[in-house]
């Protein structure tokens, strides 16, 4: 009898949540997204201490000032493990710009495109890379010039609908909405637990993925940030699924005869929202009116900029 991670696979593309390469080879990734606190985990390992020493190598090489170098080691750092991830993985991986670039359309466009070239550089074409951006309205601008350039976003931090709106408006390729940051804000807010079909994130996540499928979007929903193998069953059937090791390893411990589809592009429930087409005016006031995405949007920009912070002082000494 099979697994419930090989049922859950039946309906939903299945994405590491992870950048150590092993755990993607175990469960068979299609594609693998990181961000800088994944990419921080596993840059600790000894085993990976090799891509450490060929992006400051690689830094020096090619910048001159310090300031420039430690950019640019922590570029080729990140696409080093891209580069390796996509030895493993038939799919795409992703590749998150500086969070601290969050608010800043040109800047995230910059970067986007330096991290592009060191891909190409490597012999990547960019159709197997998806450039990771915070969905605030900057970041979702920033996308829609670089979707016309074939430079493919995954937009990240996305807690609401009106995120999830501009992003398709700016056609952006791929959104990841996050369930179990929503489930933590309204678990602390409320104090109660909540069982998988009530759970706010994954009502959240079902929601924008009706919108999309009402409204014919192509932009693809794959939820994200996950506290436990129940909320990723409820979404079954969703575009793509990016799962922690923890929760593979749950799903492929548990019976298929958990699993069964929940969403089809095919359903058509009732109350899902006229087409929303934002301006940065109702943007902004939307945003701010959602209390828990108003607020876990900056916490998680906050957590992600930290993280590159802590991973740049350890990187910054080996660039003398």
């Amino acid at each position: 009898m099979s697994d419930a991670l090989e049922k859950l696979r039946e309906f939903t593309v299945i994405v590491a949540d992870t950048a150590d390469f092993a755990v993607l080879s175990k469960f068979n990734s299609q594609d693998s997204t990181t961000n800088p606190s994944l990419v921080y985990q596993a840059a600790s390992k000894p085993q990976y201490k090799h891509l450490i020493d060929d992006a400051v190598a690689y830094a020096k090489k090619n910048a001159s000032d310090k300031k420039a170098r430690l950019t640019l080691a922590m570029d080729k750092l990140f696409v080093n493990f891209g580069l390796e991830i996509l030895k493993i993985v038939p799919g795409r991986v992703s590749t998150e710009v500086d969070a601290r670039l969050s608010y800043d359309t040109e800047g995230n466009i910059k970067k986007a495109r330096e991290l592009i070239k060191l891909y190409e550089d490597a012999g990547v074409k960019r159709d197997r890379v998806l450039i990771k951006l915070a969905s605030t309205w900057e970041g979702i601008q920033a996308a829609r010039v670089l979707e016309k350039e074939g430079i493919h976003c995954n937009m990240t931090l996305l807690f609401s609908l009106i995120q999830a709106a501009a992003c398709a408006e700016a056609n952006v390729t791929l959104i990841s909405p996050f369930v179990g940051r929503i489930t933590d804000y309204f678990k602390a807010k409320e104090g109660k637990d909540f069982g998988a079909s009530a759970d706010p994130g994954v009502v959240s996540v079902k929601s924008i993925y009706h919108y999309y499928k009402k409204h014919g979007y192509s932009t693809v929903v794959m939820g994200a940030s996950f506290r436990t193998k129940e909320q990723a069953v409820e979404l079954a059937g969703i575009d793509l699924l990016t799962l922690s090791p923890g929760i593979l390893e749950a799903l492929q411990a548990s019976d298929s005869s958990i699993v069964s589809r929940k969403l089809s592009p095919s359903d058509k429930p009732e109350h899902v929202p006229e087409k929303i087409v934002p301006d940065s005016s109702m943007f902004a006031y939307e945003l701010m009116r959602n209390e828990m995405a108003h607020f876990k949007t900056a916490e998680g920009i906050r957590k992600f900029a930290d993280d590159l912070i802590t991973l740049e002082k350890t990187i910054e000494p080996m660039l003398e």
